[in-house]
């Protein structure tokens, strides 16, 4: 098949698709049905749009002719004949306009959804996969980026922006980074055409996700609904919390020393610090001395480059900023980032650096919490083929001292909101199935989403009407502090509730990723084994590839004999091993007083035996049971980790 980009008309032939004002006259068209989309397969393809009540509609594609009518509403919709992969192809509709839609592909559509995880794009990942993006370019790779809006009232019938856009080294960079390498993977894979439909939103919780007729089961949560149905008390709610950030910032700005008008400031090279405390880099500043102050301070650093640094384009990576950061070079401002989950990363222009002394000032802003650097990142400045590590002692003063920033109200993330903004458009294009990365949002009650998640599914499947349509997700990475000792964990909890969902909800399965994740970081940077853990599952329950071991062990049963328990999984695949030899870990036990404690952990051929010397009768095992379950290393021969889990319910 030749998926071969081809311009089959001229550019002033393509009719622009005016989607602001409704022309009643005329055919139109949803956002998605347009220019380069990608259509599903095999399936009864839904064609759909607006005109006026009554009139007629053409349609021809692949040498066949589809004719309709439009209701009373002005509601249109014709149903292709099912399609074998291939392209690319165009499409002529004829009412009283003509419509021609060109660089069609035929293969299979995935949803990608979520919240950060999910959204994070592969220009995010750029430092870590650099041979992955120059090697991006294949037009077979298609990503529809849904724009974040929500609405209370009512589902929407269109998406205001968005267009599709086909794979290539800078196109790629906005593509989902997880859903690129899920759909890199399968494309490798089955040489067939992969359209992602990317509709997420960071930090929002499942219930954002659900419809209002889903909503019901959760009276809670429908009461929170009804406030924000009431347009004159969201736009109070965001008034408010402009206001406050707003005045924030200005005082701050006002109070800041390092910018005080008409004196020197702090990050012009001239400037004396010689007077300025120290601190080392990274490390937050409540912890080096200065308290849990909240506001402005500033860090300076002057560094020695070589000559043969200069000259050339330059990269400083300061790892991450809690909160906001203007970074400046020599006196030149340089870049800056708002918000502390960004990594820091500003490209230099090739006549920024001097040789010899250079002076870097970095301007932190902080507005609630501990300020400063986060460990454990990258901080250093590279030019051609040499770095300077800049972790270290800086100079360091503070600017300004605030009070902390009032919390905000994400009003993007209340219930309802974005299934009717952004999912609610998308369900009459017919899909293969649903990739979701989300659940760290709601880590705060799990209990909740044992019945939230599951209903999210089967919310889903009702809408599309396509059956129980592959649904596959991403368990939450390891993440926080490492606890020395066994230890009830939220996360641990959202994790098992994860895994319980396979056991009553058909056709899913659930990528565990509890070694890629980053105990200071809750966007890990490994979204490639993410979207390839995804894409196994995705073989074998989308693509009927049944003899593939698409799973890690997954917990079955115990049972007790004496002092010992003997635990039995599914998903062994080629057999059960300790990555990496030595001892199992992460295994805990508890006798009858419910008391954990690290255990022994022994495979014993396709059973793990776990026991205690101090446990006479076990009553309950618990793996991986931890915000970060570090050195959890039960995997099957295949190279997939087990999931956490827990007898004790």
């Amino acid at each position: 098949m030749n998926y071969r980009r081809e311009r089959l008309f001229p550019l002033f032939s393509v009719c622009v698709l005016i989607l602001a004002q409704p022309v009643f006259s005329q055919i139109r068209l949803p956002r998605l049905i347009s220019n380069g989309m990608v259509l599903q397969r095999d399936a009864k393809v839904r064609i759909w749009g607006w005109a006026a009540a009554g009139e007629g509609i053409e349609i021809q594609f692949l040498d066949q002719t589809y004719s309709t009518t439009a209701d009373q509403d002005g509601n249109w919709a014709v149903y292709l004949s099912a399609l074998k992969a291939g392209g690319p192809y165009s499409m002529e509709l004829k009412a009283s306009n003509q419509i021609t839609l060109s660089d069609i592909l035929v293969g299979d559509v995935w949803v990608c959804s979520g919240q950060s995880n999910m959204e994070l794009a592969m220009a995010r990942v750029q430092d870590k996969y650099p041979e992955d993006i120059a090697n991006s370019a294949n037009p077979a790779i298609r990503q529809f980026n849904v724009s974040m809006r929500y609405d209370f009232h009512a589902p929407q019938a269109n998406l205001e922006s968005g267009s599709w856009e086909a794979a290539d080294p800078e196109k790629v960079m906005k593509f989902t980074a997880v859903g690129y390498f899920f759909a890199n993977a399968l494309y490798n894979r089955y040489q067939v055409p992969i359209g992602l439909i990317s509709a997420s939103v960071g930090g929002s919780p499942v219930e954002a996700w659900l419809s209002e007729d889903a909503l019901q089961a959760f009276p809670q949560h429908v009461e929170v609904l009804a406030r924000y149905k009431d347009d004159i008390y969201v736009e109070q709610i965001l008034a408010k919390d402009k206001a406050i950030r707003d005045a924030w910032y200005k005082r701050a700005r006002q109070l800041d020393e390092g910018l005080t008008p008409g004196q020197q400031p702090w990050f012009d090279p001239a400037y004396d610090a010689s007077a300025w405390e120290s601190m080392p880099v990274p490390s937050y500043w409540e912890d080096e001395g200065l308290g849990p102050v909240n506001g402005i301070v500033w860090f300076r650093r002057t560094i020695e480059v070589p000559e043969a640094m200069t000259g050339v384009p330059a990269k400083l990576l300061l790892g991450r900023v809690v909160d906001a950061d203007s970074t400046y070079i020599n006196g030149q401002f340089v870049g800056t980032i708002s918000y502390k989950y960004p990594p820091r990363r500003y490209i230099l222009p090739p006549d920024i650096l001097n040789a010899g002394e250079n002076v870097i000032a970095v301007r932190i802003i902080n507005n609630a919490g501990k300020g400063g650097f986060y460990p454990d990142k990258p901080y250093e400045l590279s030019a051609g083929e040499q770095t300077i590590d800049l972790k270290g002692e800086w100079q360091t003063k503070l600017g300004a001292t605030m009070d902390a920033m009032p919390g905000k109200t994400f009003v993007r993330w209340q219930p309802v909101g974005l299934h009717n903004g952004m999912l609610a458009p998308l369900v009459n294009y017919n899909i293969k199935g649903v990739i979701w990365y989300q659940g760290e949002s709601n880590t705060k009650n799990p209990a909740e989403y044992r019945d939230t998640f599951p209903a999210l599914i089967a919310n889903w499947r009702e809408k599309w009407g396509q059956g129980d349509f592959p649904f596959l997700y991403v368990q939450l990475a390891n993440y926080m502090e490492v606890e020395a000792q066994p230890s009830e964990s939220n996360w641990a909890e959202l994790r098992e509730v994860q895994r319980k969902t396979l056991e009553v909800t058909k056709n899913t399965a659930m990528a565990v990723i509890i070694d890629t994740g980053e105990w200071n970081d809750i966007h890990p940077l490994n979204k490639k084994d993410v979207g390839q853990r995804l894409a196994l599952a995705a073989q074998s329950l989308a693509y009927g590839d049944r003899e593939i071991v698409y799973s890690g062990p997954m917990y079955r049963s115990m049972q007790v004999k004496g002092k010992r328990a003997y635990i039995t999984f599914d998903h062994i695949g080629g057999g059960l091993i300790a990555k990496g030899g030595g001892d199992l870990k992460q295994f805990a036990i508890a006798g009858a007083d419910g008391q954990f404690v690290w255990s022994k952990a022994q495979i014993r051929g396709d059973k793990v035996i776990v026991w205690n010397d101090t446990i006479t009768k076990p009553a309950a095992i618990r793996y991986a049971w931890a915000d970060n379950p570090e050195g959890a290393n039960l995997y099957n021969k295949e190279g997939l980790p087990a999931s956490p889990f827990r007898t004790d319910e």
